[in-house]
């Protein structure tokens, strides 16, 4: 009799806190508008891209190397198809870190990091290239690729997702 109340009582106490733990979860809103994401930089070596993923989207995160820095900031905008300069491509004092939606502007393929003539990205399936900054610099890609809204956190940590600007 003992152990059968007992059992009893577990069940209906579970049963009890089910509802009110899953209510501390965030509803499925919440997780489809895309909570913001935390990268950390430290790991991340001169001229390496890494990939992550937010609202579904792949997103470059690229540290350029002093001289991409210095090459970027060269090219003439009448050599790109959507002229940008590099200072709207990054952040003020951290010239070095790219963040960038990795889609290719044309038609959605995933362009391939370090390929193509301008220390940039190819895209395999239709052509484009873009430079080391996500500049479209050739192919049928109408527009550069587009910036996520992020910050800076730290010098070390960037939180995508709030605090920056819209798509550049």
């Amino acid at each position: 009799m003992y152990l059968a109340t007992g059992a009893g009582l577990a069940v209906g106490a579970a049963a009890a806190a089910w509802p009110l733990i899953s209510s501390m979860a965030p509803d499925a809103d919440t997780i489809a508008a895309g909570a913001p994401i935390e990268v950390d930089l430290t790991p991340i070596q001169d001229g390496q891209i890494v990939n992550v993923f937010w609202r579904g989207k792949l997103i470059f995160v690229r540290k350029l190397t002093e001289k991409e820095v210095g090459d970027m900031k060269s090219v003439p905008l009448s050599a790109m198809i959507d002229p940008a300069a590099f200072t709207t491509r990054v952040k003020n004092g951290h010239d070095q870190w790219l963040v960038v939606y990795g889609n290719c502007t044309h038609l959605g393929c995933v362009p391939i990091g370090h390929q193509g003539n301008f220390e940039g990205w190819a895209c395999p399936c239709h052509g484009s290239q873009f430079d080391a900054v996500g500049r479209v610099r050739h192919g049928p890609a109408p527009i550069n690729l587009p910036i996520p809204p992020y910050a800076f956190e730290t010098d070390t940590k960037i939180r995508i997702g709030e605090g920056g600007k819209e798509a550049a």
